[in-house]
């Protein structure tokens, strides 16, 4: 089996990328005696995942600026430090972002050792790791949609600075340093999102190679997703009890929803059927 080969390139004119090297078919294969069946392209699939993807990310967004509003407006989140140092970190960042050059190679780094990491969560093996300011790319013997967008919904630098928190805990006292961990939350999210949006307008074959359409429905879900958990972490005032309750709620409302345009399609054409029955 011959390596598969994913590559980063963020520079202008160049593009990161996950590449495959294919598949070597043997020569001396015989041929199937009875005909192939149907097959599907695996990107129609995807689309066809993507598009029934498509409400419950209308629900969940719905469910996380519920959530975030009440926390904030209500439940006074904004008043806590931990919200503050969280925002000035993320505005230093955009400050950074916009205002100075852009570190590249860092983010390239980060590209790349998160297709490492998510390769070897896979189960598969890492045999070149190449990181320059032109790009980078990595050799590997797996792939699929989940390495090649991992960098796009996993942000390594955050995961990181909780990871050296949470270590340090165990031998010192880190409680004083809790609005430094938040502050440094912030940048590395706001790295992680600017640098992600500046990426894939730029004709990632990251995306391509597993539909674009399915590649930004996914990379939204895992993000909101991600920004949810990080929601419920920082509001005492919200769990995960709480929130999966509004999300019942939304998708009970948005099965309602489409239950009565149901009805009035089905009523327009003569036809009776009752879809008004919520779920749950």
């Amino acid at each position: 089996m011959a390596p598969r080969r994913s590559s980063a390139q963020p520079h202008r004119r160049k593009r990161t990328r996950v590449k495959v090297v294919p598949y070597v078919v043997p020569t001396t294969r015989r041929a199937p005696r009875r005909p192939m069946p149907l097959t599907v392209p695996t990107r129609w699939v995807k689309n066809i995942i993507a598009f029934f993807l498509l409400p419950w990310c209308a629900i969940l967004t719905q469910t996380f600026f519920t959530a975030f509003t009440r926390a904030t407006i209500h439940q006074q989140l904004w008043a806590g430090a931990e919200f503050w140092f969280f925002t000035l970190g993320a505005v230093l960042w955009l400050i950074a972002f916009f205002g100075l050059p852009r570190p590249v190679i860092i983010y390239v780094f980060g590209h790349e050792l998160t297709h490492v990491l998510w390769v070897w969560l896979m189960g598969g093996r890492v045999s070149k790791f190449r990181v320059s300011s032109d790009g980078g790319h990595i050799v590997t013997n797996r792939t699929n949609f989940l390495i090649a967008l991992a960098p796009y919904f996993f942000p390594l630098y955050s995961v990181l600075a909780i990871a050296v928190y949470g270590i340090a805990s165990l031998f010192f006292n880190v409680a004083p340093y809790g609005q430094l961990l938040y502050a440094t939350l912030g940048v590395t999210w706001a790295f992680h999102l600017t640098f992600t949006c500046w990426m894939i307008p730029k004709n990632q074959t990251d995306l391509s190679d597993h539909g674009t359409f399915f590649s930004l429905v996914f990379i939204y879900v895992m993000n909101l997703l991600l920004l949810s958990v990080l929601l419920v972490i920082a509001s005492p005032q919200i769990t995960f009890a709480t929130f999966g309750a509004d999300l019942v709620a939304n998708l009970r409302s948005f099965s309602e929803w489409v239950g009565e345009l149901m009805n009035q399609f089905t009523a327009g054409h003569g036809v009776a059927v009752e879809f008004a029955e919520p779920i749950g």
